[in-house]
């Protein structure tokens, strides 16, 4: 692991079942791929886009690095569990094919502890030995990953479906990207300038100016888009009108609007009357 993360912190992650890979990268059981194996229930991936959950790795190549600090994310940011790091002291980054070997391998053994489990599916468990989509959304800012291009590019000669989830801090590195994701995600967590600073608590300059000009430059990729939206009550649920204008300014090819879910280290921030009712 990189010299920069406190050890007290790795420890907690690891008791939090985070499959660390190399330096900087990890992978966690989804719920959803419990849920499938178990209890044959699928998240929406499956349902919209034939994602099968029981066959989709959950994974991050920057998993202690992030341009923000939102108050409803799940991962723990510095300052939480009185654990603190510098988000944006970047390390020396693991070789692309490092990491993606890594995270089938973690993958691996996380299924291996579903094999004598009588509650498994048999026929899933067959199809999960033989994961098909990578999905690069677990924590931290993954475009902070200099050749995440190249990892998105060793995931497809695997024949692997990728879909990426990012903040949209970073437009330069989106916007050279050398491959293109299966399907792109941008978190667009408030609808105006103010919202976002109190919502997704920004630890770079411009932050907000760099997710417009990322919003600018979405209809210029060719695999389809989505703007995201995670839903926290009395946080960032006004003002629809300014979300329907990013909605026009992006046209991406979906809008995901999703609740506030009071799981993880975002506990630590928000309450539960945060989750939205409706």
């Amino acid at each position: 692991m990189d010299g920069n993360v406190p050890p007290s912190l790795i420890e907690a992650l690891k008791k939090q079942r985070y499959h660390l890979v190399g330096k900087h990268s990890a992978v966690k059981r989804c719920r959803w791929f419990y849920e499938s194996l178990i209890h044959d229930r699928a998240c929406y991936k499956q349902k919209f886009f034939g994602i099968k959950s029981h066959q989709c790795i959950q994974m991050t190549p920057s998993l202690f690095y992030c341009t923000q600090q939102c108050h409803f994310c799940w991962r723990t940011q510095s300052g939480d569990l009185q654990v603190t790091w510098n988000e944006l002291e970047l390390p020396n980054w693991d070789d692309t094919e490092e990491i993606a070997e890594g995270s089938i391998r973690a993958y691996q053994k996380i299924l291996s502890g579903y094999r004598g489990n009588p509650k498994t599916d048999p026929q899933k468990f067959q199809e999960a030995l033989d994961p098909r989509h990578i999905a690069i959304s677990l924590a931290g800012e993954p475009t902070l990953y200099e050749p995440l291009g190249e990892l998105i590019r060793a995931f497809h000669m695997k024949q692997f479906t990728t879909f990426l989830v990012s903040n949209g801090t970073l437009p330069s590195a989106l916007s050279s990207l050398s491959e293109e994701p299966t399907q792109l995600y941008i978190s667009v967590c408030a609808p105006d300038e103010k919202t976002h600073r109190k919502t997704c608590r920004p630890q770079i300059p411009k932050a907000w100016e760099r997710l417009m000009e990322t919003l600018e430059i979405l209809p210029s990729f060719k695999c389809p888009t989505v703007m995201r939206i995670t839903s926290v009550r009395n946080l960032n649920m006004s003002n629809v009108e300014g979300y329907a204008k990013l909605v026009d300014r992006a046209n991406p090819t979906y809008v995901e609007p999703k609740a506030y879910m009071h799981v993880g280290s975002s506990r630590l921030r928000l309450g539960y009357r945060n989750m939205p009712t409706h």
